[in-house]
């Protein structure tokens, strides 16, 4: 639902007749890369309302190609906040900002939508030349956020994250969200290192030790995978990570050499995520992205609950365990057998 401009913004508030004679639109969803997933379904709804539109795109460098495997999106404007926030005073640091500043400002856009709801999108959203909207206060995940927004929305907290894209995108640009279900919008794009098939993807890795299974429960699931005829093949994005990938590959059997990539680039890796017979991963970006690219995916919550940032996609989705509540091979192997392996 619409809400009115921020006090003291020159501007009513866009009806949706003047949202719908917008041509250009830069999304800011800049981090992490699970949430620059949950927003891809909001370019696809955008695009079907009004196939004439611009997209562009405000995202993290690390993040960056996931928003380009969209082909609705144009431009795509790296950011290198995380980096720069540590080197703020150094004269590469301002060069760089300047110049992203100057690339956001190159052309007017006719919406600026903040699809992130931090007071950090906000101020890098109001660095590009075009009304900046958003959340209200009450939507917002930081409410400060909301003052610096020429237009709000209020979206409900309690949808999920992809929901909550959609509604927003919809209510600034005055289309209908449609009922049908999210469309991601995306393919695997063509990789440097595949392996044979058939094959499941295991996701390892996890930004923190205490949101990790342990090696053993890995193991298991390895093994019932090669039982069925695929080849585990373990994703890593560390040293620590390949090392645990590498004993993961000799407990279970499978062949090192053949089931162990190298260090993939994101590309590579959601190259390899696509043409997997299934995935299965903690709660971290790539298993999102496997989800979006229509794969059937096991979702693991080890340390915390999916709550409304969970798992999902169009194809066989699990999610499973949550906060003091890890997930037990058992119940792995189920849903594995629910997507018929096993």
């Amino acid at each position: 639902m619409m809400q009115g401009s921020r006090p003291g913004a020159p501007a009513p508030p866009a009806s949706s007749a003047d949202a719908r004679a917008a041509r250009r639109v830069l999304i800011v969803k800049t981090s992490s890369m699970g949430d620059v997933v949950h927003a891809l379904p909001a370019v696809t709804d955008m695009l079907a309302a009004e196939p004439s539109l611009k997209v562009d795109w405000l995202v993290e460098r690390a993040f960056a190609d996931i928003p380009r495997l969209h082909p609705g999106v144009g431009e795509v404007f790296p950011l290198a906040w995380r980096k720069w926030r540590k080197r703020l005073w150094d004269s590469d640091t301002r060069e760089a900002i300047v110049q992203l500043r100057d690339a956001l400002r190159r052309e007017p856009y006719d919406l600026v939508l903040d699809l992130q709801g931090l007071l950090k999108s906000a101020l890098w959203g109001l660095q590009a030349r075009g009304p900046l909207v958003g959340y209200d206060r009450h939507s917002a995940r930081e409410p400060l956020a909301a003052l610096t927004y020429r237009h709000t929305a209020s979206v409900s907290r309690d949808a999920h994250a992809v929901d909550r894209n959609r509604r927003l995108a919809a209510a600034h640009l005055g289309h209908a969200v449609p009922a049908t279900a999210a469309k991601f919008g995306i393919r695997p794009p063509p990789g440097t290192w595949m392996p044979q098939a058939p094959f499941a993807a295991l996701v390892i890795g996890g930004s923190r030790p205490q949101s990790m299974w342990s090696d053993d429960r890995w193991t298991a699931v390895a093994e019932h995978v090669l039982s069925l005829g695929l080849r585990p093949v373990p994703i890593w994005g560390n040293l620590d990570e390949q090392a645990r990938a590498l004993r993961l590959c000799q407990a279970a059997g499978g062949d090192a050499s053949k089931d162990l990539p190298p260090f993939l680039s994101i590309l590579d890796t959601a190259a390899v995520l696509g043409r997997a017979r299934v995935v299965v991963g903690h709660d971290t970006g790539f298993t999102h992205l496997a989800a979006a690219l229509g794969v059937p995916t096991v979702g693991l919550n080890v340390d915390h609950d999916a709550g409304h940032t969970g798992v999902t996609g169009p194809g066989p989705v699990a999610r499973l365990g949550g906060k003091d509540n890890p997930p037990a091979t058992h119940d792995v192997l189920a849903a594995l057998r629910g997507m018929g392996l096993g």
